[in-house]
């Protein structure tokens, strides 16, 4: 092949112009960069490349090569299954993904069960299994190339769809028995399709709840209302949130709070023998707080201090 030089301010203004003149397209062209231009205090530095026609002999080989592969892969795609597809993209991606994977083709009867083994599990499954629905959708779209019936792919790593199955029913039951206790209604948080089924399959046949999904996608979420429900116009209770408020009336009940006086649990702020009634200060050994109704304070003491002021 023949090579001529041509310059410009840029690699594209003289590709652009050397391509003009010996009428050619970036396809049909070879072209080396000898220099990139570039600009100095004083004066600039003129881009220079290398531009010869490739030999129509090349090009056909070239075309001929493609043509030969396209051949010899097609069949070779066409005798694979539906599984075997979604095995050999999974190894691909987890390739490009530099995830150390091994890929197992469960079964491909009525659905496309296909189990995955990684060295790092968290990569494979993500947040809350994230990642792992993202995998089983793309791997799905595989499955069901050129198909006109839906063929449904499940894509699970180390038995973790089966054990996140057991957790959200356990969860299930436990915020069912919170609301029918409480009176009110209790909000999970956002879920995918695939476990909001699972809550409302767990909670079907459990008497004195019903659960309903609210709010639109990809933050719709399950609402457990128990058929004793105080005030219908009140608004759910987050699960995290009525978790707490659970755990923090054990702590006022059981134990009086956070704070620690003359040896025995009370209130905020009895530390050393220090206690405060109806906001005057008197001392005593294990004094307490007394708090009056609708208080910002968590802890309340319920200890006798023995004092007399503390007892008035």
């Amino acid at each position: 092949m023949k090579y001529t030089e041509f310059t410009g301010k840029t690699v594209d203004e003289a590709v652009e112009t050397g391509l003009k003149e010996l009428g050619l397209t970036k396809e049909q062209a070879d072209i080396r960069v000898l220099e990139e231009g570039k600009k100095k205090l004083f004066g600039a530095v003129k881009a220079r490349v290398e531009i010869a026609a490739l030999c129509e002999e090349k090009a056909c080989a070239c075309e001929k090569e493609s043509e030969t592969v396209c051949e010899k892969a097609e069949p070779v795609c066409a005798n694979k299954t539906d599984g075997e597809r979604c095995v050999e993209f999974l190894d691909g991606l987890f390739e490009l993904l530099k995830i150390t994977a091994c890929t197992e083709l469960v079964s491909e009867d009525d659905k496309v069960v296909i189990n995955v083994t990684a060295a790092k599990t968290n990569s494979v499954i993500g947040k809350r299994g994230a990642t792992l629905d993202a995998i089983q959708t793309l791997a799905g779209a595989v499955a069901n190339i050129g198909r006109d019936d839906y063929k449904r792919v499940v894509v699970d790593c180390e038995n973790y769809r089966e054990n996140r199955e057991a957790t959200l029913s356990k969860l299930a039951e436990n915020l069912a028995e919170k609301a029918v206790r409480l009176g009110k209604k209790i909000k999970l948080e956002p879920m995918n399709p695939y476990e909001r089924r699972i809550i409302h399959s767990a909670l079907t046949g459990y008497a004195g709840v019903k659960t309903e999904s609210e709010g639109k996608e990809p933050n719709r979420y399950i609402v457990v209302i128990p058929d004793n429900l105080e005030d219908p116009t009140a608004e759910a209770i987050p699960a995290r949130n009525e978790r707490r408020s659970d755990r923090g009336r054990n702590d006022r009940n059981g134990r009086g709070g956070y704070g620690r006086s003359g040896g025995s649990k009370g209130g905020f702020g009895n530390r050393g023998n220090r206690g405060r009634s109806g906001g005057n200060r008197s001392s005593g050994s294990g004094g307490g707080t007394t708090l009056k109704a609708g208080s910002d304070f968590f802890g309340i003491f319920l200890g006798n201090s023995g004092n007399k002021n503390d007892e008035e």
